[in-house]
This record gives structure tokens, sequence and C-alpha cells, in this order.
């Protein structure tokens, strides 16, 4: 079981990235028949939204795009940002949707966004709790523990509708607007599945872990009595 165990959580995610990777590295070279940038697209996209007041910028690093709720701002990678391509057009869609989602007050995207700092906290303080109380054999602090990570969990599983939903709005807004024909559907959807794959894999071996936690729990509880 533990071999099983380790085979999901370090062969899910490396199989996840692969996906995005290969999705990405193959239509980053397929041209979109709009010959739009991905920064064109955003445009178009938040413009027809009545999104005028959000802004598009450049920033740095490989598959770096975001939306930024705090500022208003979607983020491009370079790639994508300049480039006129399949992924990029689709990523940049992608996280329109996000800031179509913040306009329309979307409340998995607000759940999300009041769980990040208590999200960052659980992750990493609750692993200073468990290892204390399974080196001192404290059942208490590795409950304590799994309550913080608990938190951690609850942000990968929010994340999945929130970046599904986002997906489906950058489809809905692609091909109603025109960014791509549709025939080019179909390889605009297989980027966003690999990137929403990712996140799939992350709630999982999430979720995995928190249930081996438990099991620890258990076992250290049973030991005590």
């Amino acid at each position: 079981m533990f071999l099983l165990y380790f085979a999901i959580i370090i062969l899910v995610p490396l199989f996840a990235q692969m996906k995005v990777k290969s999705a990405y590295k193959k239509y980053s070279k397929v041209p979109a028949s709009s010959r739009m940038t991905g920064a064109e697209a955003a445009r178009r996209i938040l413009d027809s939204n009545g999104l005028y007041h959000v802004t598009v910028e450049e920033t740095r690093g490989v598959l770096s795009d975001h939306y930024d709720p705090r500022s208003k701002t979607v983020r491009l990678s370079s790639d994508n940002y300049h480039g006129h391509s399949v992924a990029g057009v689709a990523i940049a869609a992608h996280e329109v949707g996000h800031a179509i989602q913040d306009q329309q007050d979307y409340s998995p995207l607000r759940l999300r966004h009041t769980l990040v700092p208590v999200a960052n906290i659980g992750s990493n303080f609750s692993w200073i709790l468990i290892l204390i109380g399974m080196i001192a054999g404290m059942s208490n602090f590795v409950l304590l523990g799994i309550i913080f990570m608990m938190a951690a969990v609850v942000f990968q599983l929010v994340t999945l509708p929130v970046e599904f939903n986002a997906s489906s709005r950058a489809m809905d807004q692609v091909v109603s607007l025109g960014v791509i024909r549709n025939d080019e559907e179909r390889e605009t959807k297989k980027v966003l599945n690999a990137a929403a794959l990712t996140y799939v894999a992350a709630a999982l071996v999430a979720v995995l872990e928190l249930l081996r936690l438990v099991l620890i729990y258990t076992g250290m509880t049973r030991s005590d009595d």
C-alpha cells in the first residue's frame, strides 16, 4: 500500500506536468487562424465583457500566466503575450475567464481568495506540528497539524471548479468572438484540459496525504490506549 501511495503522489503530478508541457509545446507551434496574439485575444474578450478597467501585462517566465484580482490585471508570459499560437490564445482566454469570474462575483473564486492566507499557513505550519507530534509521540500535535492541513486540502478542492469554470468560459468566448475557428476548438480544448489536469493531480495528492496522516494519527491513538 505504501508503494502504491508513493507511486501515486510522485507519478500522477509528473504525468500531469508532462501532459501540459507536451500540449503547450505542440500547440504553441500551431498559429491561430485569427492571427491574434495572446494579448490581443485577452483584450478583445475583456472589452467584449465590459472589463475595460482590467489591464493586460507581460510577465516573465514560462507558463507563468495568471490573473491578479487585487490589481485587476491579466498577466501573460512573454511567449503567450506576443505569440499568435492556439496555445497562447487558449491560455490568455483562460486567465480572462478568471477576470470574468471576478466581475460576476463567482462564489467559488471568492471562497478560494478567502482561503489563500489560511491555506498558506496550514500547508507550512501543519508539518511542524505533525513532525513534533510524531517524534515526541504526541498524538494531539498530529491531530492539530491535520486540522491545519485540511485548510490546504479544501483550497485545492475549491480550486477545481474555479479552474474548470474559467476554461469553460474561455472556450465560449474564443468561439463566439471568432478568436478561433470551429475546427480549432479541439486543439484549444486539449491545451485547457492538459492545464486542468495539473490541478486535479494536486488535489488528488493533497487528499491522499491528508488520508495518510489521518491513518497515522489513528494508529498513534490506538497505541496510546
